[in-house]
This record gives structure tokens, C-alpha cells and sequence, in this order.
């Protein structure tokens, strides 16, 4: 028997029963947490039942947009040419007009330029995620920068970054909602990685059996805090160890030379070494008695602590930044003082010292605090955000409830 026909919806009554559609633009899908970030939040947006949209130039991460439901838009975004930027804008407009675009949200500074014109000429809602503190030194950088305070909602991915927006670019608390980044916890979970993983990776890195390691995950940049490491590497004398500087020097052949350099002269030659990225991190992790973060300038989040904690590993961590928001001092991690080798060296000697009992007890406290910073919940904190844009819930407070609007 032939079903009755549903009487035809008009326009009004199609775009009232359509789901909201959602526009993420940035330069590009390559590796980096921007990047994961936009995926996460892109298959999240997907399973609600919403139409996800990423726009970029494209990159490794492009597949697994569509592969969680999205649909990425290639757009040459990765460009900061004040005459290309224009163009790229004109684009985003017939991309939101064609696509019914409901809002646009903008994670780095380029392309949000480009979104935040194509919004205006559009009249749909425009959010940004500050990933950063930027270098704002002069006018025409704070200017460029400043963008990123123009969204109707501001994310901050922590509350360093939140008091950084306010102090710097006059954005209030009614636009600042606070959503840390998330790391996925069934990844990064100590019994999901095998015991292969872990003999294969300390085979491919000649690991002696038995001696403890400190690593530093991160890409080898100055500011990561390796030099600092060295030197405070140098000053523990009475321990065994090995250390492994673990990161990609992504062309910096002046920084690993000066590494190499620094870790002659403190005659470590035998303690410290240098290995490229690894594509195994919860293994990495997992080899590590010690895992660091010596970053002299201040993270904006610092997915370090997030993860060595969620792998029950114990972490000594610069104090400043979005870091010491992630821990709890002498129970999760131990802090010390940024640039500072000495007290860097205190904190990896009580790190080692650690017996059977202490560090199982420090890991199960580290585990538990690891689950405030899951991707499950920054997906969750920013799909309520876009919510708050579309009117179907109330506004925080405050940035510090933000945290708190999924569980």
C-alpha cells in the first residue's frame, strides 16, 4: 500500500527543523593540538545529530573529519597576506550562505579574520577558541591578534588564558568560557598498552634494563626547557638514570647541536639522549619513571600533565601556566620554578626516590585528577557553548563555572 504523502514544508518550516550547522575554520590539518582539537570537537558535533563543517587548506587530519561525520571545505586558509585574507573571506561567505551555516567558529588568527568578515556580512553567530597568549610586542601584532576577542563567546582553553584575555584585550567575563583541552583517556590509559609496545620501543631506543628514565616529551624548541634539564641533570649525582629528550626538531638543527653541545659539556654523554617523535606516546609514557615539563615560558594549557598523569607517571612541571590548573602539588606532580636548574634538579631527585608504595599511591590520585581533562568533556563544554549562541541554555556565570557545564 502506498503511504500518504507528508504535505511539502516551506522554507521557514525546513530551516526550523534542520540541525544547526557548525563552521570550524583554521590554516590547516596537519599534527598539533589545534588541530586534534578541531577534529574532536567535529566528530562531537557529528554524533549530536548536528551538520559538521571544518574549512582549511587540508592536511593528515583531513580523513578523520570525514570518517567521524564531518565534512571538510578545502579553502587556501593558511595564508596571513592581508589581500588573500579578504579573498578567503569572500569564500567563507558563500560557503555559509550555501551550506546554512549557523555558526562560525574560528581557532587561529588568519582565517579568523576571514570568518569574522564573512560573519558580519552574514549576520550568523561567530565564536573564537584562544589557543594561545600570541606575541602581541607592538600595535599592528596586538591588532592582528585581537580578533580572537571579537567572537560573541571567547573559549579560553585555560583559566591563565582567560585572565591573559581579559587583561590584554578588555574581553569581560560574560564572553569568556573556559573550556581546557581535552586528552582522549582511553588512549592515553596505562592498561590499555601491551607489553610489546613498551620491549619494542625500549629495544628501537637501546634501553638498559633496570635504570630508571626521566623524559621530556616535546618538540625541541628553547623554550621547552631542555637546556634546563641538562643542567639540572647534572647537579643528581648520587642516582642512576637515563634521560630522552623525546621530539622532533622540525628543521632546528641550531637548537639540537646546542642540545648536544650543553650535554658534553655536564659530561653526560651516556645519560642523556635525543629521539625524534614517537608515534607510540602511551608506551613512550610508559617507559618513563620520570616525565618533565621544563617549559621556560608559560604553556597555555600543557597536554603533558594531562597525559602523564592519566598514564599514572610522576611529573615534575614548571609552575606557571595553564599547568599548575591541571595538578595537585606533592600528590599529583611536584612544581617548581620556570628556568630555575636547581630546583628542577630537587624536584627529579624526590621524583626518583619515590618507593613502590608512594608512587602507586601518586598514580591513582594523578589517574582520578586526569579525568577532569578529558576529550569527552571539552567536547561536551563546547557544545554547550554552542547552545548558549543558539539559545537553548542559559550562560554560565562566570569563566570558572564554564568548567563546569558538563560532567
Amino acid at each position: 500500500m502506498t503511504q500518504p504523502s507528508n504535505p511539502p514544508m516551506d522554507a521557514e518550516d525546513a530551516n526550523a527543523h534542520r540541525p544547526p550547522t557548525v563552521l570550524q575554520v583554521l590554516p590547516a590539518l596537519e599534527t598539533g593540538g589545534v588541530e586534534q582539537g578541531t577534529v574532536d570537537v567535529a566528530v562531537a558535533t557529528a554524533q549530536a545529530g548536528w551538520r559538521a563543517l571544518v574549512a582549511s587548506a587540508g592536511g593528515l587530519k583531513t580523513y578523520a573529519i570525514e570518517r567521524g561525520g564531518g565534512r571538510h571545505i578545502a579553502l587556501p586558509l593558511d595564508t596571513k597576506n592581508p589581500l588573500k585574507i579578504l579573498r578567503n573571506a569572500a569564500r567563507l561567505e558563500e560557503v555559509i550562505r550555501r551550506e546554512q551555516v549557523d555558526i562560525v567558529h574560528a581557532r587561529s588568527r588568519a582565517p579568523a579574520w576571514s570568518a569574522y568578515i564573512a560573519a558580519k556580512r552574514t549576520g550568523v553567530r561567530f565564536l573564537t577558541t584562544f589557543h594561545g597568549t600570541y606575541n602581541f610586542k607592538g600595535w599592528l601584532k596586538r591588532r592582528y591578534n585581537a580578533v580572537m576577542a571579537k567572537g560573541e563567546r571567547v573559549i579560553a582553553i585555560s583559566h591563565f588564558i582567560a585572565e591573559h584575555v581579559k587583561r590584554h584585550y578588555a574581553v569581560p567575563d560574560s564572553r569568556i568560557r573556559v573550556v581546557p583541552r581535552g586528552i582522549d583517556l582511553r588512549h592515553f590509559a596505562a592498561e590499555g598498552v601491551a607489553a610489546e609496545r613498551m620491549i619494542r620501543l625500549a629495544h628501537d631506543w637501546q634501553l638498559p634494563d633496570g635504570v630508571p628514565v626521566v623524559m621530556l616529551p616535546g618538540r625541541l624548541t628553547r623554550w621547552k626547557g631542555q637546556l634546563v634539564l641538562i643542567d639540572a641533570l647534572a647537579r643528581i649525582t648520587d642516582r642512576d638514570f637515563i634521560c630522552l629528550l623525546v621530539g622532533s626538531d622540525q628543521g632546528r638543527t641550531g637548537y639540537r647541536d646546542a642540545l648536544t653541545q650543553r650535554v658534553r659539556e655536564r659530561g653526560l654523554e651516556s645519560r642523556v639522549f635525543i629521539r625524534d617523535d614517537c608515534t607510540d606516546m602511551p608506551a613512550c609514557y610508559m617507559l618513563a619513571d620520570v616525565v618533565v615539563s621544563a617549559s621556560t615560558d608559560p604553556e597555555a594549557f600543557g597536554r603533558i600533565a594531562a597525559e602523564a598523569q592519566a598514564m599514572g607517571r610522576p611529573l615534575v612541571a614548571s609552575a606557571h601556566g595553564g599547568v599548575p590548573e591541571q595538578v595537585i602539588d606533592g600528590e599529583t606532580a611536584f612544581l617548581v620554578p620556570p628556568g630555575d636548574d636547581a630546583a628542577l634538579a630537587e624536584g627529579v631527585a624526590r621524583a626518583l626516590a619515590l618507593d613502590a608504595e608512594q608512587r602507586a599511591a601518586m598514580a591513582a590520585a594523578a589517574r582520578e585528577q586526569a579525568q577532569q581533562f578529558s576529550k569527552t568533556r571539552m567536547c561536551a563544554d563546547t557544545l554547550a557553548v554552542y547552545e548558549e549562541l543558539l539559545g537553548w541554555r542559559d550562560a554560565p556565570l562566570t569563566p570558572e563555572d564554564s568548567l563546569h557545564t558538563a560532567g
